[in-house]
């Protein structure tokens, strides 16, 4: 509700304005004393009610444990404690080290998605436990995306904090997790259709199979890329990389077992094409009229096959989700 300040008095002596921890008699002109309730007072459009918001963010440094993408906080925004729940991101690796741009979000730029907060703390994979003195990078902003699970209404670029409140408070352990920035607020309700599609936060996926012979000197089948149900059309014309070294593309479905023709531009290797025809001959060999001994056959037998590596990105918020690929 928006109504003109007729006068305002500070203990009795009128002022011209007021600002924080100052306590203040208003005069308001038409308007019913009976409806309001504890709540806000403020200059118009300097505060908004949002559902969800992009914050930026750095880890208290005596947090124990992770800050895990999915997992609920009590995030205090404003005059509000409110429960949130986080998903964090960060710059594309390649961008790691940029400058830090101060209070605002580059909406045009893509972000890559992390399972958690990246901290020193927060490197215990099994790689980083047996290579502890290897220096991992650390990008210098991370960002999140809140989600409340009831609308707030705060200023912009106010300061946000996430607590632990419901950890023990005798235990002798910090229950503040995090601090930030409020970017941008989203005050649309249906935020996810409307607004989330803009943000450009990408996972990368990675999968393996193998070559399972070849047709001729440019194109082989491969398996175990897909399930058996996979609608394998969706992925023609992505690239591929066998281990051999050779960039094929993928060309279509090859039968109904989730098999798939890849096309060598370039051809194949000698090398390839030897080592794979020969894997095929024991495969034939030992596999006649018995299934199962194909299956130990290329285990066995081809001890190192030719493998297939596809890697896509996959936006978040994309709701066509396409693979994309550089």
């Amino acid at each position: 509700v928006t109504k003109k300040v007729k006068s305002m008095q500070m203990f009795h002596t009128p002022v011209t304005y007021a600002m924080q921890g100052d306590r203040v008699g208003v005069c308001v002109t038409q308007f019913d004393p009976k409806l309001l309730e504890r709540g806000l007072i403020c200059t118009p459009e300097s505060l908004h009610t949002i559902h969800a918001a992009i914050i930026s963010l750095k880890k208290i440094q005596y947090f124990r444990g992770a800050l895990q993408t999915k997992a609920k906080f009590h995030i205090t925004v404003g005059h509000e404690t409110v429960m949130g729940r986080v998903m964090f991101f960060s710059p594309a690796p390649a961008n790691f080290n940029e400058e830090i741009q101060e209070n605002v979000f580059d909406f045009e730029k893509d972000y890559l998605y992390q399972e958690e907060y990246l901290s020193k703390d927060s490197n215990s994979s099994e790689e980083n436990k047996e290579n502890e003195q290897a220096e991992v990078q650390l990008p210098r902003q991370q960002w999140a995306l809140l989600e409340f699970e009831k609308p707030v209404t705060c200023p912009k670029l106010c300061l946000v904090i996430g607590s632990k409140l419901d950890t023990d408070i005798h235990a002798n352990t910090c229950r503040l997790a995090f601090h930030g920035v409020l970017l941008q607020g989203m005050e649309d309700k249906n935020y996810m259709e409307t607004f989330l599609p803009k943000l450009k936060v990408y996972k990368l996926k990675h999968k393996e199979g193998q070559v399972e012979r070849v047709m001729d000197d440019y194109s082989v089948i491969g398996r175990s890329l897909f399930k058996k149900e996979t609608n394998i059309q969706i992925f023609v014309g992505l690239k591929v990389k066998l281990s051999t070294g050779e960039d094929g593309i993928i060309d279509g479905g090859f039968g109904q077992s989730g098999k798939f023709k890849i096309r060598i531009p370039d051809g194949l290797k000698p090398d390839t094409k030897m080592l794979l025809t020969v894997a095929s001959k024991k495969k034939t060999k030992a596999g006649k009229g018995d299934a199962t001994k194909e299956d130990e056959s290329s285990k066995n037998d081809s001890a190192q096959p030719v493998t297939i590596s596809l890697l896509f990105k996959r936006y978040v918020f994309d709701t066509q989700k396409k693979m994309i690929q550089s």
